[in-house]
């Protein structure tokens, strides 16, 4: 559920002490909320005051709901909270939860603070420690009963530095009502991927998300210090498109590399109009090894989107040459018209051709790690290797369930 502007009780008695020349009370109200909405750091929320609301006074790390007890469907959300960047932890960040329970409803009891009953019992905090985790035990929310909108965690997040809090809705892949809700709403991914996707240990559902502090955030007021943009960010989904196969696994085909191999760690590798080819092979002949030794872990896709002299032929007998003469295994050599193409959804990565490169490093189709006009050094070549390491996470072996 999208959440909703919501005003203060202070706000609305400033509306009743104050007015402005020429406007009626009503007229000088509204200006005054639509002045409020734009400044509020994400917009507002409605509900997401009740987090104050029976606040403990210690908050750890990770919280356990009833739902982990008593709920159905036992479910883990982990992850790490970074700031704007996507790599730096962001430590003593407040997030708090609230969702339905296996009947749909936000049910509470005796114990639930009054104030707090249209939230239910299923809700609670956590504090990220000083590397970002954060991890609640709860159970999967079931959809409200008689509704098309899917089954979502509300999550509002107070941020030590920031005087509101602001929302992010969070929904589950596997969840055959959210394709017609992302259909009619569009998809927000407000501070990270919207998307839930979960993998199996059992009985237990586990989904991994990071927190992106300020992404996709109104009125956010720390601004990203990169100077240099090309494709996405960190935290949000790495999009589907279909680039010309030259070389590799699936030569011939237009394999959309996230929607085949999506499930573990993947590299695109995108290089525009300024082609350095001895530096391209230099990582080519990298990425290939790298794919070679994490055998089906990892997936790596070289993508050319130049669109000087295109021509498809041309530029098909041209990639497959570089491959022979590599001598490469695994990695795959695959090209567009231009990264505006339309056709093939290449625009959709937003790459800036006149750059060297850009390197998206993604796990489970998210988007972990990014650089642009990366040399191809000792150094760097390590770097990528830490980075995949790294963001293998606790869950990486773990099956996926069955989409419908």
């Amino acid at each position: 559920m999208k959440q909703l502007f919501k005003i203060g009780g202070f706000i609305i008695l400033f509306h009743f002490l104050t007015s402005c020349n020429g406007q009626t009370k009503s007229e000088s109200n509204q200006a005054e909320i639509k002045e409020v909405e734009n400044k509020l750091v994400g917009g507002g929320c409605e509900g997401c005051e009740l987090m104050y609301v029976g606040i403990p006074k210690i908050i750890l790390s990770e919280h356990t709901s009833n739902g982990w007890i008593k709920g159905k469907k036992k479910l883990i959300l982990t992850g790490k909270v970074f700031q704007i960047d996507g790599k730096t932890p962001a430590s003593d960040v407040i997030i708090y939860y609230w969702h339905t329970d296996d009947s749909g409803l936000y049910s509470s009891n005796k114990e639930t603070p009054e104030q707090a009953k249209k939230h239910g019992t299923l809700r609670g905090w956590v504090k990220t420690d000083k590397s970002g985790n954060y991890t609640i035990k709860t159970s999967r929310p079931t959809a409200y009963p008689n509704d098309n909108i899917p089954q979502h965690i509300h999550l509002s997040v107070k941020e030590p530095d920031i005087t509101n809090e602001y929302f992010a809705d969070l929904y589950f892949d596997d969840d055959p009502l959210y394709l017609n809700h992302k259909k009619k709403y569009g998809k927000l991914d407000r501070a990270g991927t919207e998307l839930l996707r979960i993998v199996l240990d059992g009985n237990i559902q586990i989904a991994e998300h990071n927190i992106i502090l300020g992404l996709n955030i109104p009125n956010y007021p720390i601004k990203s210090k990169t100077d240099i943009q090309s494709g996405l960010n960190i935290g949000e989904d790495q999009p589907s498109f279909i680039p010309f196969h030259a070389f590799g696994p699936d030569k011939g085909t237009r394999t959309c590399p996230v929607c085949k191999y999506g499930r573990y760690q993947g590299i695109v590798y995108f290089v525009g109009k300024n082609p350095n080819w001895d530096e391209i092979k230099k990582w080519l002949k990298q990425l290939d090894n790298e794919s070679i030794s994490r055998e089906k872990y990892l997936k790596a896709y070289f993508v050319y989107g130049n669109s000087k002299n295109y021509n498809k032929q041309a530029r098909q007998i041209e990639l497959e040459k570089i491959g022979n003469e590599l001598g490469l295994k695994k990695i795959a050599l695959t090209f567009v018209s231009s990264f505006a193409d339309t056709e093939s959804e290449a625009n959709r990565n937003k790459i800036n051709v006149s750059i060297e490169n850009t390197f998206i490093i993604y796990k489970h189709r998210t988007i972990v790690d990014k650089y642009i006009n990366l040399k191809p050094t000792e150094h760097n070549f390590k770097l990528i290797k830490e980075v995949l390491d790294r963001t293998k996470g606790n869950y990486f072996d773990l099956n996926e369930p069955k989409h419908e």
